[in-house]
């Protein structure tokens, strides 16, 4: 497949970082039996990944602007592009040992997400997509699941800890929607839950309190795979207000008026 100058280097980058972390997560393992614990070294990591995306993004389009999750955003020379970045989406797997997160990496254009890349370094997964070129998982075609019934369906979602104010709307979605579906499955990382919706993997994915960092990479890779993807509430923009429902086209209608049959 023919890509562009930005997917390659978007690509290359995630790749750069990837190894960054994959060499971090194995002292992460070992850091689980100190008394001193993982948190201030993932969160390093975290920072540290970040800081090499960045350098990398920046040297190759200086022009750009630059969103990070940990650091504040760099206004570029161009105002109509910039680059959308989660450094490490899982972290809390990350900080467990738990092998399922990834890089993630969107180029925006006028407000648009046209490219995105997500990078899971233990499987060496890169799923990729540009507006109107198809979703890629490394070398090959992706495309969303054919099933059309919920009962046949699984779906993933992001349950909110920690005093997080959703709880409570989520505890509501579980009740109505566990009944309906084959299967539901709380993986820790939005971007992956994306990534396999386009995948086919999954069939659906909702969270009601999501940042654009945490998808909009998955964004554009579910859409090119011919998936759906929609806010949770009426009038609602998913990377600017949060709330994102996203399924094959077959069953996102039936899925998201399940999910917004509590749209709190």
């Amino acid at each position: 497949m023919a890509r562009s100058a930005n997917l390659n280097v978007m690509m290359k980058t995630a790749r750069r970082a990837g190894r960054a972390l994959l060499k971090d997560f194995a002292e992460v393992e070992q850091l689980q039996v100190s008394t001193k614990g993982p948190g201030d070294f993932v969160t390093r990591a975290d920072r540290q990944a970040e800081q090499t995306i960045r350098e990398a993004l920046m040297e190759a389009r200086p022009s750009y602007g630059f969103l990070g999750e940990e650091g504040g955003p760099v206004e570029g020379e161009d105002p109509t592009r910039r680059w959308i970045v989660d450094p490490l989406d899982g972290t809390t797997n990350y900080l467990h040992g738990m092998p399922h997160w990834a890089i993630s990496i969107a180029l925006e254009h006028k407000g648009k997400i046209v490219a995105g890349v997500i990078y899971d370094p233990v499987k060496d997964e890169m799923f990729h997509a540009e507006k109107g070129e198809g979703a890629w998982l490394n070398e090959g075609r992706l495309r969303v699941s054919a099933r059309h019934r919920l009962v046949e369906s699984i779906f993933s979602t992001g349950v909110p800890c920690a005093g997080r104010r959703t709880l409570p709307a989520m505890i509501q979605d579980l009740a109505r929607i566990a009944p309906e579906v084959a299967g539901l499955r709380q993986y820790g990382s939005s971007a992956l839950n994306m990534a396999y919706v386009a995948a086919g993997r999954t069939e659906g994915y909702w969270e009601r309190e999501t940042r654009i960092w945490d998808i909009a990479a998955g964004m554009i890779i579910a859409t090119e795979a011919g998936g759906f993807v929609g806010a949770i509430r009426e009038g609602h923009d998913p990377l600017e207000h949060g709330d994102v429902v996203v399924a094959n086209a077959d069953i996102f209608e039936k899925f998201a008026k399940l999910v917004r049959a509590r749209a709190a």
